[in-house]
């Protein structure tokens, strides 16, 4: 199948200009301006974006959590990615206690395989240290699992000590891979929690009041200094306070390797949310929590400025009225997590471009281009350019629409985001050359996605 995207605006992290894209097959062929090429299909691009698919470096589908399941699986989640405009995703396979890294990658393959509609690569959960867990590392990086994901939090369940961190992120040194880091001083929140529930506060607000930003901060700071030590880059995820973002501006100014994500919800929402009457608050128990509104300034500041580099979802939905329910009594029973990897496309183009927080350009780079770089699949992903996958989405900057849980596609029972009106919609989606979204309807099949090998450091 040959494609020409004829006339749109071609947005690059360093290119904007008015040209056209050839695709023969699963590739992008040319790109040009007045290309005169024969097409089996011509889509007119003008007036739009033209844009490469964006990728979403962390979800969380199918995922066990607290006595249930992450609602949306491989199927559901990448349907609903797709219609938001996202052509990649790199999900998390979590090694259960006990077992190894290939039970879990070939668990999450098995999730995977036959129900992923766009592509996707794994990124591996260490739940313990083990020697045995540090030697496979090397192996599974072999076969594509670059990047290695470590806990500061979640004592007895997913935490790992200072001593198993650093002999991790010395592995990881020895391999070329990434280490990613939830940071959050993990032991200091358990105190935390179990006094405020001591103290009969139970209500969903507690969730955040027991996770001040200083425990995310500390934790950064420790992670940055161990990586530090080691020699190596580290990525920290979802990072939400700025206290935190101080700190990863302080090492980049002193030129360490040190990455960082946010997620649309700490650009969007805030603790004004766990104030909603009743239990409503429980929407939005995640980790780390929302922030007060007045700190977002500043994580717009650091991704306008590069300190940092991409934003994700942390995509991990459980329903309201099912999973979330679990925690009606005992906020810390909460499942964490909420939806969002449907609504980032559009919230950060329409809360960043649109309102003149960062370039089209910027956007282009925090929703594709970095995280591919970043993670091995830079130029098969992330950018429009000969050779590159034909993953490209039609953005019609102008048109509206309001972001309503019943319109979307996630699986779970709510919109963190019910409402609210937002300008940029992706029109048509085409992964590796196929077009799976046009019209508002999702025109691929379930499997057509491919698990994506990522290269390491020292390979890309």
């Amino acid at each position: 199948m040959k494609t020409l995207i004829r006339g749109g605006t071609i947005v690059t992290a360093t290119d904007r200009y008015v040209g056209d894209v050839f695709i023969d097959g699963e590739t992008i062929h040319s790109v040009g301006t007045q290309l005169d090429v024969e097409a089996d299909r011509v889509v007119d691009a003008t007036d739009k974006l033209v844009i490469p698919g964006g990728i979403d470096v962390h979800t969380h589908l199918d995922m066990p959590f607290g006595g249930t399941y992450s609602v949306d699986d491989f199927q559901t989640g990448t349907i609903a990615a797709a219609f938001g405009g996202t052509t990649t995703i790199v999900d998390f396979a979590i090694q259960e206690r006990g077992g190894t890294l290939r039970q879990a990658f070939d668990t999450w393959r098995q999730k995977a395989d036959g129900k992923a509609v766009i592509d996707y690569g794994f990124h591996m959960i260490l739940s313990e240290f083990q020697e045995s867990l540090i030697e496979e590392m090397g192996p599974l990086a072999e076969e594509g699992v670059t990047s290695f994901k470590l806990f500061m939090a979640y004592p007895g369940v997913f935490y790992m000590d200072d001593a198993g961190i650093f002999r991790a992120m010395q592995r990881s040194k020895e391999i070329g891979a990434t280490i990613c880091m939830h940071a959050e001083n993990g032991p200091v929140i358990d105190v935390l929690i179990e006094q405020a529930l001591r103290a009969g506060h139970r209500e969903p607000k507690y969730h955040a009041l027991t996770r001040p930003p200083r425990a995310e901060a500390e934790a950064t700071h420790r992670a940055l200094c161990l990586a530090e030590m080691a020699e190596v880059p580290v990525y920290i995820v979802h990072l939400s306070a700025a206290e935190a973002l101080a700190e990863v501006t302080r090492a980049r100014n002193r030129g360490l390797e040190a990455f960082a994500e946010t997620c649309p919800q700490y650009l969007f929402l805030s603790y004004d949310n766990y104030e909603e009457p009743g239990f409503e608050g429980a929407k939005y128990v995640m980790s780390p929590p929302l922030r007060a509104k007045e700190k977002q300034h500043e994580l717009w500041r650091g991704l306008k400025f590069n300190d940092l580099q991409s934003i994700s979802t942390d995509h991990c939905p459980f329903c309201f009225n099912e999973g979330k329910q679990l925690g009606r009594d005992d906020f810390s029973k909460i499942p964490n997590g909420a939806p969002g990897i449907e609504t980032r496309m559009s919230l950060t183009y329409d809360g960043g471009v649109t309102a003149g927080r960062i370039s089209v350009n910027r956007w282009v780079e925090l929703t594709s281009t970095s995280p591919a770089k970043i993670f091995g699949l830079f130029p098969r992903k992330g950018t429009i350019a000969p050779g590159s996958d034909a993953d490209v989405v039609v953005f019609d900057p102008n048109a509206e629409q309001v972001l309503r849980a019943k319109d979307l596609h996630m699986a779970v029972d709510y919109n963190p985001y019910e409402g609210r009106r937002v300008k940029g919609v992706a029109e048509v989606v085409l992964s590796r050359g196929e077009v799976i979204i046009e019209g508002g309807q999702f025109c691929g099949k379930p499997g057509r996605g491919q698990f994506l090998p990522r290269l390491t450091r020292t390979s890309s």
